[in-house]
């Protein structure tokens, strides 16, 4: 009898015969929409991952903070920076060591927006003021570079880091000017989910 080899593009099931084969087995699941198929995943996408005949291992699960998502006999891995398609492929990997030939689909069921409590908001005289998706890592310089740098007239050693702790708004002192001008890299702080750099103006 002649078989078929599974494949996943795109979150979804691809069967190519490795001989000329009619199929009568259950229908592969439906692909994910084209305007997912580069798209990569950040922290507050809200992620339903489907495991083809196997609903106990299906489940719905949001990119936590950290960049990794947790689903059933898969503790932790990582999603951040990878496309739906990436990811399927990886819980395939993870997953074949307790089923045989798993077929994964993730689909982005709703996506981050800037408005999301993991981004950081970058505020005053940065050239392109934005929200900036976090990612596990990231520094003052990653997000300056993104927002692209401080403006003519920004005073940037007058910035401040504004983070939420138990609750409360804290502001930081943040270097900007030296970590930009002479490399202070005791200036280029880790950021966290929620923080706020504002950088203000000079005085004229």
């Amino acid at each position: 009898m002649k078989t078929c080899r599974a494949l996943t593009f795109a979150g979804c099931l691809l069967l190519t015969p490795v001989a000329a084969v009619a199929q009568t087995s259950t229908p592969a699941p439906a692909a994910a929409p084209a305007s997912q198929a580069d798209y990569r995943l950040m922290t507050g996408d809200q992620l339903k991952i489907f495991v083809w005949r196997n609903p106990d291992l299906s489940t719905e699960t949001p990119v936590r903070p950290d960049g990794k998502i947790s689903t059933p006999l898969v503790a932790d891995i990582q999603a951040q920076g990878r496309t739906p398609t990436e990811l399927s492929q990886a819980l395939q990997v993870a997953l074949s060591s307790y089923i045989q030939d798993p077929v994964v689909t993730v689909l982005v069921k709703e996506f981050a927006t800037p408005s999301s409590d993991t981004t950081i908001r970058v505020i005053g005289s940065a050239v392109n003021p934005k929200a900036v998706p976090y990612r596990s890592g990231i520094t003052a310089l990653d997000v300056l570079i993104e927002v692209g740098g401080l403006t003519t007239y920004a005073n940037g050693n007058r910035a401040q880091l504004i983070r939420k702790v138990n609750g409360s708004y804290v502001s930081y002192p943040l270097k900007l000017a030296d970590l930009v001008r002479s490399g202070d890299l005791k200036a280029n702080l880790e950021l966290q989910p929620g923080d706020i750099i504002r950088i203000p103006q000079r005085g004229f």
